[in-house]
């Protein structure tokens, strides 16, 4: 057995199928049949592409609204093709592009008095966030974290992307929170 071969076998399906709907937009590959069974479950995922290191493409769903497959296929071509950060996927990024998908768990709503309430009770690499009020919207997922490892910043980062200055607090804000499980293609 080649040492490719291997390697796509270690692959989660989640991965591999992520991979395959990018690959499929532009024929380079037959559809292929990825039998797990968790894949017909409801489920809510974000699909993460990279270069080098460098985000590239990030779209995903926070509720379970249809079944995972669906939901992967879906994130991963617009991950690839629609996230408005960025230029559509090239061909020829297909080769260079690592593919991390995560899985969600059911958000939470938390309960808090205070900016510095709602702080102390999150839990650094552990939780995605998502902060909402008046039509505005963000999320991070767990692995911002490390980027921005201090709640504080993390906070303030999390308000600019809804479109807040980073200071900014206010009484109507819901924070909900949620863990993912994430599958990454091996980078070596």
């Amino acid at each position: 057995m080649s040492s490719e071969t291997a390697k796509t076998r270690t692959v989660p399906v989640f991965v591999r199928l992520a991979r395959s709907a990018i690959a499929r937009t532009w024929r380079l590959e037959e559809p292929a049949d990825f039998d797990d069974p968790c894949l017909d479950l409801p489920g809510a995922s974000f699909v993460t592409l990279t270069i080098d290191g460098r985000l590239r493409g990030c779209i995903g769903s926070l509720i379970a609204r249809r079944s995972l497959r669906e939901d992967i296929v879906s994130n991963a071509r617009a991950a690839a093709f629609h996230d408005p950060r960025f230029p559509a996927l090239s061909k020829d990024e297909l080769t260079e592009i690592a593919i991390e998908v995560s899985l969600l768990s059911q958000p939470e709503p938390m309960s808090f008095t205070s900016r510095a309430n709602a702080l102390s009770q999150l839990r650094p690499g552990v939780d995605g966030v998502i902060l909402s009020t008046s039509g505005h919207r963000a999320t991070f997922l767990p692995q911002v974290w490390d980027e921005l490892p201090e709640p504080e910043e993390f906070m303030a980062h999390l308000l600019m992307k809804a479109g807040f200055a980073p200071t900014y607090w206010s009484d109507s804000f819901t924070i909900e929170r949620y863990t993912v499980t994430a599958y990454r293609e091996d980078d070596s």
